[in-house]
């Protein structure tokens, strides 16, 4: 089986979870023996190729664009390029076996695109070389945005749609964005498949001087509250700042760090307003090496998302054995068990929030029991070798079933599809 996998983000670009996602999967599917190329965008601290045995990831230069969308565009057309150049040696094997076999032969083959910052350079390549597509949508603009509002909105909302439409099957992070999907995206169904994220659980596994590293961010005797996050409005920050002076009366002790980067002026600007800003500490964005150390130095990890297609964090967060706190939306609610694996909190309710970072504060015996259990459940359910087994699962099946097809494309214009009885995945 090859995969070719598209993402706009792959580390160390990480704009938000879709790279440690693909990072995680990619890896997880190559240690699995399938051969995976990963396209995605060039980063200055990476080499454009890296090959790693079965796991090759290519970095494609993008010209600059006149707006974001533009770029984008930009960015599928020099990755429909690179795949392109990758599948020449097997489009000229094709040609060669076509004089003597009506229908050109083809190892297992898929394309995998995720989200629809992906799904232009999907189609044209599904069409191009006669491979079936899957997607995965992390996220939608309906959801991101509640609603769709603008004309942007309306145009990603559009290409989002026509990737599934053309996808042969689509993945879901959780049960919450299945049901979204097939609302927002009039997906039937029977063609989505729910997958979670995963969680490389050894990654937390160092040593280091916690209290030195401490040091950098709060006193001695200050208990950290950590978010990590974009500074967007639908990952709650605001709600957070605004539940510190309802905490502060009740427990002095403590420190909000604020991980993440974009725009923050405004929530800077909101903790001054509130006179909470000497308790506030916002790093802006963090290598993974400070964030994993973060993790590790956190008492309590706190998440207040108004919109949360998965939660890749709270998963972060449990294999770090952090007590985590969730707000009750999206998939954070098939992540974290109240009372049981972690605290949910009412979205967008700075009492509740308040509520639930003073429970893990004044009991931290409890709030050890349920990170434990936390720990426990990452490692039973949100292994990557267990998630790459079910993505491979869906590879295999979508071949099989495209075999089996009528479905045909590619460049000649001959079918690709055959019985099954002709070839196996």
């Amino acid at each position: 089986m090859r995969l070719l996998m598209l993402s706009w983000e792959y580390p160390p670009r990480v704009i938000g979870g879709i790279a440690r996602h693909v990072y995680g999967l990619s890896r997880a599917l190559a240690a699995n023996g399938v051969k995976v190329d990963v396209i995605t965008c060039e980063h200055p601290e990476a080499p454009p190729e890296d090959v790693d045995g079965n796991l090759s990831v290519y970095r494609v230069p993008v010209p600059p664009g006149n707006d974001f969308v533009h770029w984008v565009q930009n960015f599928n057309a020099a990755s429909e390029a690179k795949v392109d150049e990758l599948l020449k040696p097997a489009n000229a094997s094709r040609k060669k076996k076509a004089a003597d076999n009506p229908v050109p032969q083809s190892e297992p083959t898929v394309i995998h695109a995720h989200d629809w910052l992906s799904g232009f350079a999907g189609k044209n390549l599904k069409h191009k070389h006669g491979l079936p597509l899957i997607a995965t949508i992390h996220a939608t603009e309906h959801g991101r945005n509640q609603g769709i509002h603008t004309d942007q909105q309306r145009y990603i909302h559009s290409i989002e749609w026509d990737l599934c439409y053309e996808a042969w099957r689509v993945i879901c992070c959780s049960h919450y964005m299945k049901d979204e999907v097939a609302g927002v995206l009039e997906v039937p169904y029977d063609k989505l498949d729910v997958i979670p994220n995963g969680m490389d659980m050894s990654k937390f596994d160092f040593a280091f001087d916690v209290g030195q590293f401490k040091r950098w961010f709060a006193r001695a005797e200050e208990k950290i509250v950590f978010f990590v996050g974009r500074m967007v409005p639908e990952k709650g920050v605001q709600v957070l700042i605004e539940a510190v002076p309802e905490i502060l009366p009740a427990y002095n002790d403590v420190k909000f760090v604020i991980v993440g980067g974009g725009d923050r002026s405004h929530l800077v600007k909101l903790a001054e307003d509130l006179g909470v800003s000497h308790k506030v500490f916002f790093t802006g964005y963090v290598d993974d090496d400070t964030l994993l150390k973060l993790y590790r130095v956190a008492d309590v990890a706190v998440y207040p998302s108004l919109y949360e297609p998965f939660g890749i964090v709270a998963l972060e967060a449990m294999a770090a054995r952090v007590p985590v706190i969730v707000t009750d939306v999206g998939g954070l609610r098939e992540v974290v068990d109240h009372g049981v694996t972690g605290l949910s909190a009412w979205a967008d309710n700075p009492d509740a929030l308040a509520w639930a970072i003073l429970q893990i504060l004044r009991n931290p015996y409890s709030a050890k029991m349920m990170a434990e259990n936390a720990y426990r459940k990452v490692a039973e359910q949100f292994s990557w070798e267990r998630i790459a087994e079910q993505t491979a699962d869906v590879y295999e099946r979508v071949w099989s079933e495209c075999l089996a097809s009528d479905w045909g494309g590619g460049t000649d214009g001959k079918r690709m599809a055959r019985s099954p009885r002709e070839s196996r995945p």
